[in-house]
């Protein structure tokens, strides 16, 4: 009958251990928590910046025409043949090149719309501006059968 006072004992001492060991709250033990290493993020970069293409196609320059045409109406918003003729030759295109139509009518009236143009190659560059044309305008087209960009009627560039 010994062995019933050592198990008894035994079992008091067991609970008396659970009771320690139930009664703390046991700790996390401290574990490493991956981070992010630094990586280079995209960040927005500027659109890449619209320039004249020397010797490329109408189609390749009609951004830059456009810009310094846009340009030129922010800065003068009545303007005339001239004004776009000048400004497109300071940007790089060749005087040569270009036609522009009479800024005021056979009675010395403005003209409701003005063109202008900008011959590059087998196609042409086109600026119309004005009233009846909505404001500006533009577009790529064949060189015409004359040789020229536009229909009618032009004046000389000759300042």
């Amino acid at each position: 009958m010994t062995a019933g006072p050592a198990a008894a004992a035994a079992i008091v001492l067991a609970f008396a251990l659970t009771g320690c060991v139930g009664g703390t709250t046991p700790t996390a033990a401290p574990t490493a928590t991956p981070t992010a290493s630094p990586t280079a993020t995209p960040t927005a970069s500027a659109p890449p910046a619209i320039a004249l293409v020397p010797g490329g196609t109408a189609q390749q320059n009609l951004p830059y025409f456009d810009q310094v045409n846009r340009a030129t109406l922010a800065a003068k918003p009545d303007a005339q043949g001239r004004d776009f003729i000048d400004a497109l030759v300071a940007a790089g295109f060749s005087k040569a090149d270009m036609q522009v139509t009479v800024d005021t009518t056979t009675i010395g009236l403005k003209a409701n719309s003005i063109q202008f143009s900008v011959k590059l190659g087998d196609t042409c560059l086109i600026g119309q501006n004005g009233a009846d044309a909505g404001g500006y305008s533009s577009m790529v087209t064949p060189v015409l059968s004359t040789g020229a960009c536009l229909i009618g009627q032009t004046r000389p560039i000759d300042w």
